[in-house]
């Protein structure tokens, strides 16, 4: 069964008429540092059928910064409850800012996980190469290390950098997620 989507728009007035409730499921520090208002912030990591908020009826929309976290949490949503009405935001919170829709922003800057990711390999084949030339070959192996895990995260669709990177004190936010039960 297709993920079902929704635009920026239209979730604007479903919002307006408190039809729905909306879930971002980006990481702590993410959403502390720019959210949709209605938004209740439930991490990809944490989200089941089970912690979700009581819909009464509402639509669940699910949303990330650019659509790809949030899909997946459809996926995942649905794996547990095929029948289970839910819908992503098409473009995530990008969408949504790009619509003209009011944000709240903390004012820090924040680079997003994707980003810390890539940039830590690339320290980490910079690092691995200047070593590898100017102390030891053996320096070279951990290019090998860095090409190993993105492999393995292409295959499986897991990047263990991610995981320990969102769970660095950066990344965790100030405030602690606004979940509606208690997650693990």
């Amino acid at each position: 069964m297709p993920i079902k989507t929704i635009d920026a728009n239209t979730l604007k007035i479903w919002l307006d008429k408190s039809e729905a409730v909306l879930v971002d499921v980006r990481e702590p520090a993410e959403y502390e540092a720019e959210h949709i208002p209605a938004a209740a912030l439930m991490p990809l990591g944490t989200i089941s059928r089970q912690a979700l908020p009581g819909l009464s009826g509402k639509k669940l929309v699910i949303h990330c910064k650019a659509g790809k976290r949030g899909s997946m949490a459809c996926e995942k949503l649905l794996a547990e409850d095929p029948n289970m009405e839910v819908y992503n935001l098409e473009g995530g919170i990008s969408a949504w800012t790009q619509a003209g829709y009011a944000v709240k922003t903390s004012g820090r800057l924040f680079l997003p996980l994707d980003r810390q990711v890539q940039l830590a390999i690339g320290l980490g084949l910079l690092l691995s190469v200047a070593l590898g030339y100017g102390v030891h070959q053996r320096f070279f192996l951990l290019a090998a290390f860095f090409g190993l895990g993105l492999t393995f995260a292409g295959i499986t669709g897991t990047c263990g950098l991610a995981m320990l990177l969102a769970k660095m004190p950066w990344n965790r936010g100030s405030t602690p997620p606004v979940n509606f039960c208690a997650v693990k």
